[in-house]
């Protein structure tokens, strides 16, 4: 069963939907037949590399949000984010364009590490702090996931990766993706948002029955072109005698 999450860096809620979607993964009997894709999507796709302002500044400022509002809009994300055992700092938050980061990401994946290179990202925008814009700062996750400094230097010097995020973006448009996160089963089943774990619970087991038929026991010894003998059986007329 494959499970693609579209999701961006920079966006709150897709950590704590992250970790929800984790607990409920967890607790599925058959997790281990699970895999997992992070999908690229960017919230605001013409925001500058940089940004000289603060998370407040930026939600108040480029969209048009009152500050009242959107500090609280942060203590609630905030709350929300504790009981996933998240620890946000908005105060501290660097706004910066996420699209090498998503790259990057797709670089880790093709060492196995996309998993790891989303949680650091991840972590380290909403709790720690660091620019995730800086070349500086990727370069050095990077050799955090032990991939080749060079690969890493390859980000900043052409354009590798730029078509598979871009790619992302464009199928997540044509399913309809308007918000993130967003959780996909099997391209059948849909989850929109930081639903409960319970939620996700729920869906993960109605996709695995949906994706596993029914095995009738007997099958394989029926004759051919006859079906397998039942056994005896109470129906709406009655039982069997």
């Amino acid at each position: 069963m494959k499970i693609e999450i579209w999701s961006d860096v920079a966006c709150p809620w897709c950590y704590i939907g992250k970790r929800r979607f984790e607990t409920a993964l967890a607790a599925f009997p058959h997790r281990d037949s699970v895999e997992v894709q992070w999908r690229s999507y960017q919230l605001d796709p013409a925001l500058p590399e940089h940004y000289d302002g603060t998370e407040l500044d930026y939600l108040s400022t480029r969209k048009g949000l009152p500050p009242a509002q959107v500090t609280g809009m942060f203590e609630h994300v905030a709350e929300q984010a504790k009981g996933e055992g998240l620890n946000y700092r908005f105060d501290d938050v660097v706004v910066a364009n996420s699209f090498t980061a998503h790259r990057l990401i797709h670089l880790a994946a093709a060492h196995g590490q996309q998993d790891a290179a989303k949680e650091r990202l991840l972590s380290d925008h909403f709790e720690h702090g660091r620019d995730i814009g800086s070349g500086e700062y990727l370069a050095s996750l990077g050799q955090d996931l032990g991939i080749d400094a060079g690969e890493v230097d390859e980000l900043f010097t052409t354009d590798k990766y730029a078509a598979d995020v871009r790619m992302d973006f464009e199928e997540g448009r044509a399913l309809g993706i308007s918000g993130v996160p967003f959780f996909v089963i099997d391209r059948k089943f849909g989850l929109s948002g930081a639903q409960p774990a319970e939620t996700f619970a729920s869906a993960l087991n109605q996709a695995w029955q949906e994706s596993q038929p029914l095995v009738m026991v007997g099958a394989a010894d029926a004759e051919p072109g006859k079906a397998a003998p039942a056994g005896e059986a109470c129906g709406p007329d009655g039982c069997a005698v």
